[in-house]
């Protein structure tokens, strides 16, 4: 193994580029939970955390109906609260009712699923409940008193969270038995498929990375190092490890600040002109250099952090693939199940809209107040990003539940809006709004 230069510290070598491909989601299950599209039981009364965030909203107002099973407004509010990150006073009352409606129709698609779900017997039993929520907390790679922090911060207690894993596990049985009855793709279709899409089965000139990242902030996703120092110390003690023969999987699961680190470090495979936009210039050719040997280690410090990057395979060249290539026929009849599946279970859940009775009560008052929806802000408002967007994804997909993303940027207005819900004071009273 070559020599390997020790860190020596970020901040004068850091370059400002976008390590797109380490940008892992956050594991899919727990941003469901955490992103607003949760639903409690509210038959018995709200939990008082779910109120929080919502002045001036009646939480047992109800907004929607589905079948007779109310939709209170606090969960409405809860959402809008999680998606507004605090700033939900500052939006106007157009944006407000905007984003209202749209988480919603997402609380909306999930009830009517989760009642599909009790009629067809995929509601989890508490085991499998607790089993998933002990999972889930694990895999997050967050404190236990951080996980609790980021529920609190979501208007949501143990009880709430619990429940919201019951739906989401009911509602993906049901999905997963719906789509169970579809049958793998014949040959000719395989074929059909691969000539169709030559240009999608091409190995391209790159390399295949594994890296252990230490981050010298504490951003509480199993980070020990909350300082460059510590951060350099720790990185040149893995380089330690690494060179002395301890398997590179190993140390990322245990060692990495990532949630790379889930996959002992994969990064995958990485095209050349990917790795130009990702990494320093001399890092991407050292990588493509055929003088750098595969399995060498290579330390780098990128956009504040410090990796350690494996050089697990390089190709100088492109490759066409072939169905009789390693895992190309199978990739083609995962992707052509996959598509069979999402189409199945988008048309269940419109069937399952349609069959529904659904009163949208939050939509009657928009409707009967159409000219109170004001996009007036505050004086002083944030007008750098002047647009509410809120994306709702409520398809029944695989994990079959309403996810609700939204980017909304401060905004005010002092009328109450047409969704029955007063916003923060008038643009004269501005300074006294929440901050």
């Amino acid at each position: 193994m070559n020599e390997i230069v020790n860190f020596q510290g970020a901040r004068a070598t850091v370059q400002n580029k976008r390590v797109k491909f380490l940008a892992v989601t956050f594991l899919a299950f727990v941003s469901i939970i955490f992103i607003g599209c949760n639903r409690t039981d509210t038959s018995g009364g709200g939990s008082s955390a779910a109120t929080t965030g919502a002045a001036n909203v009646d939480p047992n107002d109800t907004a929607a109906n589905v079948n007779g099973k109310p939709i209170k407004m606090e969960e409405v509010e809860r959402g809008i609260k999680q998606q507004a990150q605090g700033q939900e006073s500052k939006l106007s009352p157009l944006e407000l009712a905007s984003a209202r409606l749209q988480i919603l129709d997402g609380l909306i698609q999930n009830e009517v699923l989760y009642q599909k779900a009790e009629k067809e017997g995929t509601v989890p039993k508490d085991d499998d409940i607790t089993a998933e929520v002990n999972k889930q907390k694990t895999s997050s790679n967050l404190s236990a008193e951080k996980f609790d922090e980021q529920m609190k911060q979501a208007g949501m207690t143990d009880a709430s969270y619990r429940e919201t894993v019951k739906r989401v596990l009911a509602v993906k049985n049901l999905i997963e038995k719906i789509t169970g009855k579809i049958e793998a793709p014949k040959d000719s279709e395989i074929d059909a498929f691969y000539n169709g899409n030559k240009s999608a089965f091409v190995n391209k000139r790159g390399v295949k990375l594994a890296a252990i990242v230490i981050d010298p902030t504490n951003s509480g996703e199993g980070d020990t190092t909350t300082s460059e120092q510590e951060a350099v110390l720790k990185g040149n003690e893995i380089i330690k490890r690494i060179q002395q023969g301890q398997d590179f999987a190993s140390i990322a699961r245990e060692a990495s600040e990532d949630q790379s680190k889930l996959q002992g470090g994969d990064l995958g495979t990485i095209s050349e002109d990917e790795l130009k936009q990702t990494f320093p210039p001399q890092v991407a050719a050292t990588l493509m250099n055929e003088k750098f040997p595969i399995g060498n280690i290579l330390p780098t410090p990128i956009q504040g952090k410090f990796f350690i990057l494996k050089l697990q395979e390089r190709s100088l060249k492109d490759e066409n693939l072939t169905l009789e290539s390693p895992g190309v026929r199978e990739k083609v009849i995962q992707q052509l199940i996959g598509a069979r599946k999402q189409l199945l279970s988008q048309s269940y859940a419109a069937i399952a809209m349609n069959e529904a009775k659904v009163e949208n009560f939050l939509a009657q008052k928009v409707v009967a107040n159409p000219n109170e929806l004001s996009g007036a802000r505050p004086a002083g408002a944030d007008d750098a990003g002047a647009n509410a967007n809120t994306n709702t994804n409520s398809t029944a997909n695989t994990n079959a539940n309403a996810n609700t993303n939204s980017n909304m940027k401060p905004a005010a207005s002092g009328s109450s809006d047409a969704t029955g819900a007063k916003s923060a004071p008038a643009a004269g009273k501005a300074a006294n709004a929440p901050r």
